[in-house]
């Protein structure tokens, strides 16, 4: 199928294109080169086609008002404690953007907020984005080169993201969409259920304390599917990383949420160790037109865990020459 290109925006000098991808399913999705981001997705229902992701119309308000809206997340993704690590013996200081004293999604420039390269595939309905990433970059050592090939099959959005680096380097990239899957301004009655038996701790800054609790009788135990509501009725608050079940079967979903109308269903499949579960407990976005607060969409960002830095015993997140970074993750919404 044709894959429309044309000019978005611009940033510190550099267009940024938008991608229009179109399926036999009738899906529709516009990706930006400006951090990879999803700009709007949109599926076919009863009525005609509902958008599932939260977005902008116009470009000005991603740099200055969104909060890693549709975007990739990294070099790191998540969350580093106290805003260093060490490495073969260096020390490495990132800048402290989340909380004065913490580094979150890699930095203020990290991967999210750069403007990629675009080429696209039409035979594969698929468009390939590519960025280098300089040695010292946002504190990071190594020259590294990211590749993200989103494929759009039928009703599927396939990702496939990889580096190849110079140096040994932490590297950890997420999918960051907010999804609302229904008609109304919050996603807290969708019904969340997710393949997972235990969660990483955290302290009051949501930095991993190094603890691997299982998740039974908690918030975190959606295996057999629950709303974001308590037994009152009231909202509670998700930002957090689930382990996945280890020894898994690739070709079953991790999670499945379905809308609260029961029009649509989402499920992804992820090769990642872990998954951010969150629902915009920090949002308060009025830009665009658009008012975006609390609650109002979901993020299932697949990835390995946060601060896996400072926590041996979490799966390694460094790449060297020769041992590539690749991550798949599939999402499908019908």
């Amino acid at each position: 199928m044709t894959i429309g290109v044309e000019e978005f925006g611009a940033f510190e000098g550099k267009r940024v294109d938008q991608f229009k991808l179109r399926s036999s399913t009738g899906v529709e999705v516009d990706l930006i080169s400006w951090g990879v981001a999803v700009r709007d997705w949109r599926v076919p229902v009863a009525d005609g086609l509902r958008s599932v992701v939260l977005g902008f119309e116009h470009f000005d308000a991603y740099p200055a008002h969104s909060p890693h809206f549709g975007s990739l997340a990294g070099r790191v993704a998540n969350r580093i404690g106290g805003a260093s690590f060490g490495l073969d013996g260096k020390h490495y200081p990132t800048p402290a953007n989340f909380a004065d004293r913490h580094t979150l999604h890699g930095g203020p420039e990290g991967l999210g907020r750069v403007v990629w390269d675009g080429e696209v595939d039409t035979a594969r309905n698929a468009v390939r984005f590519t960025h280098f990433s300089p040695d010292g970059h946002m504190g990071f050592p190594g020259n590294v080169t990211f590749s993200a090939l989103y494929t759009l099959e039928g009703s599927k959005l396939k990702l496939e993201l990889r580096a190849t680096t110079d140096q040994r380097t932490p590297i950890n990239l997420v999918q960051h969409q907010y999804f609302n899957l229904g008609t109304g301004p919050d996603v807290l009655d969708h019904r969340y259920q997710v393949n997972s038996g235990a969660y990483t701790e955290v302290d009051s800054d949501l930095i991993p304390t190094g603890g691997i609790l299982p998740s039974k009788g908690t918030i975190w135990d959606l295996r057999a599917g629950r709303t974001m509501r308590d037994a009152a009725g009231k909202p509670v608050d998700y930002d957090g990383n689930v382990v996945l079940d280890q020894g898994r079967d690739l070709d079953v979903p991790v999670a499945t949420v379905n809308g609260p109308d029961g029009a649509l269903t989402l499920k992804l499949w992820t090769d990642r160790p872990g998954l951010q579960v969150y629902n915009s407990v920090w949002s308060d976005v009025r830009a665009d037109g658009k008012v975006y607060g609390k609650y109002s969409g979901f993020c299932l960002e697949d990835q390995s865990f946060p601060d896996a830095l400072h926590n041996s015993h979490f799966p390694s997140i460094i790449y060297e020459p020769g041992k590539d970074y690749l991550h798949h993750c599939d999402i499908e919404i019908a």
